[in-house]
């Protein structure tokens, strides 16, 4: 009992983590190019993975790890950040953290397709259940949308649901701190050379608030928040800890509210409280 309660409060703190994420990006991106963003966190990240990597004398993953390291590497260091920061030059931070609800339908179902995973039938009516009020909640209280924006933001759950589920299966053989750290560092050179070619034109045009912002899904969102969230993975299972990803649209709202001046709507307070008892209801089915 204690193994897993330590598993989902280590689980919880990488969500809350990630929550801030959305929002750093959208600050960023009005100063700072998506690609640049995506390249220069991906650096900054992998330096600091592989200092702890050299540090801690970790061995170096199996040749037939290469390949799923890639995937990895493909969901999370690139393509969720890529995508999500080209969204946010559409839509609101609001707006794009509602769709991070679906991302448990996504990870659990490449979990199932590349883990082997098998919930109990009433994992999926949580799972639905949960996603549908974030969807519900995203239709009646998030603002306009964009078709670009939307779209771009479904492509990066889906990348993200895949390095998740390719990550935790990783994490049981080779760590789960160790995982995220070895796809940066093998995303290094191609991340630094998309960097050094996409570097701000105007360096004073970059106010403290988006390098800022830069430092945080650098450090937190792209390193320290994977070594909490595969942290659990071999302990509790996939399918399992992934639906408290279910919270981090409220968590990220709140935060949106507090840095973005955006609005708290009741619907909000709602929403959340059927959330938690879908990631309750989840929880002892899977």
């Amino acid at each position: 009992m204690e193994r897993t309660t330590a598993g989902w409060g280590s689980g919880l703190l990488g969500v809350i983590i990630f929550s801030g994420s959305l929002p750093a990006t959208r600050v960023a991106v009005a100063d700072l190019s998506p690609t640049f963003l995506t390249s220069a966190r991906a650096v900054i990240a992998a330096l600091l993975g592989a200092a702890f990597l050299v540090a801690l004398r970790q061995t170096r993953p199996a040749r037939g790890d290469m390949v799923p390291l890639a995937i990895v590497a493909l969901g999370v260091v690139v393509g969720f950040p890529l995508l999500t920061a080209l969204a946010l030059q559409h839509v609101t931070a609001a707006h794009s953290i509602v769709f991070i609800g679906l991302l448990p339908l996504a990870t659990a179902i490449f979990g199932v397709l590349r883990g082997g995973e098998r919930p109990r039938p009433a994992f999926w009516l949580f799972s639905i259940l949960g996603a549908a009020t974030v969807a519900g909640f995203a239709l009646s209280g998030s603002g306009a949308g964009s078709v670009t924006g939307d779209l771009l933001m479904m492509a990066a759950i889906l990348l993200c649901g895949l390095g998740y589920a390719e990550g935790a299966t990783l994490s049981r053989r080779l760590g789960g701190w160790q995982v995220i750290s070895w796809a940066l560092l093998m995303s290094l050179p191609m991340m630094g050379a998309i960097a050094a070619f996409n570097l701000p034109v105007n360096w004073s045009g970059v106010g403290a608030a988006a390098w800022i912002s830069l430092a945080y899904v650098s450090i937190f969102s792209m390193l320290v928040g994977f070594i909490f969230w595969y942290r659990v993975m071999p302990q509790d299972g996939l399918t399992g800890v992934g639906q408290l990803q279910l919270l981090q649209p409220f968590f990220g709202l709140m935060l949106a509210a507090v840095f973005l001046h955006e609005p708290i709507v009741w619907t909000m307070i709602a929403s959340t409280s059927v959330v938690v008892l879908c990631v309750a209801g989840a929880k002892r089915f899977a």
